[in-house]
């Protein structure tokens, strides 16, 4: 049985509304380039959440676990086949998404009689030659990518994506690896307190003042500081000049010292 217009529409409602509650509550994930390489940044409780892809792309994402792992396996599997088939210099995040995941994800969603839709938004790093060359790829549940440059930002609602993007704008090929983590970790905090912001609230009326007297900045520092007691900091790095076999590399605690002294 064919569904009416009406049904098709309240369908993709219910799907779209199903996949974003789900994204709702989850840590927020931050992408930079810099002037050495670009990291892919966010606080996780559990398990780990920042990954090589291939020699040039890393990857995170936010949404429930077995999707988020569902897309890293995949895309390991495809950039490897497509690198041994082909050649590595044709693994490209726009291969990647075009080809494979946003058509898979798009039939997913679309099925209404099937699996129900993933939730996820995934973010992408493909490190370049140059700090212009950087980009970042957005890939929604619905299949919908987006390309950006120099940073991007996915978090629970839209809201929240506004408020990092905000934050990170002025980043650029000049930026040290140092100022990218204090950047990328500022914008944390604004696309989480935005978030719980929204969970908290459940309804569109966030935009008025709160009820202490701390600023925004504030409130997102006291946050980051809050969340560190807890959660572990977790920094995915591709470095361009490397003459070490892989680009991708996790920080380590001492990489991450100074920029973690911050909020103690």
């Amino acid at each position: 049985m064919g569904f009416f217009p009406f049904d098709a529409n309240e369908a993709i409602r219910h799907r779209r509304e199903f996949a974003e509650e789900g994204l709702r509550g989850g840590s927020p994930v931050v992408g930079v380039s810099f002037d050495e390489g670009l990291l892919l940044l966010t606080v996780r409780k559990t398990q780990r959440k920042v990954f090589e892809v291939y020699d040039r792309l890393i990857y995170s994402a936010i949404g429930n676990q077995s999707d988020v792992e569902a897309i890293r396996v995949g895309s390991i599997d495809v950039t490897h086949r497509e690198g041994f088939d082909r050649s590595p210099d044709d693994v490209t995040g726009q291969r990647l998404i075009g080809f494979s995941l946003s058509p898979t994800l798009k039939r997913l969603y679309g099925d209404f009689t099937g699996a129900l839709p993933a939730v996820i938004r995934a973010m992408f790093g493909e490190v370049g030659s140059t700090p212009e060359d950087d980009t970042f790829y957005i890939l929604n549940f619905d299949g919908e990518s987006t390309i950006s440059r120099g940073f991007a930002a996915v978090g629970g609602t839209a809201r929240a994506e506004d408020r990092m993007a905000l934050s990170l704008v002025g980043v650029g090929p000049k930026t040290t690896r140092a100022q990218a983590l204090d950047r990328a970790l500022k914008a944390w905090g604004e696309g989480a307190l935005a978030g719980r912001a929204r969970r908290s609230k459940r309804k569109d009326d966030d935009d008025e003042p709160a009820s202490d007297e701390k600023s925004e900045d504030e409130r997102a520092a006291a946050l980051i500081r809050d969340e560190l007691k807890t959660a572990t900091l977790e920094v995915g790095v591709l470095d361009r000049g490397t003459q070490r076999e892989s680009r991708f590399r996790l920080l380590s605690s001492a990489d991450l010292a100074d920029v973690m002294a911050t909020y103690r």
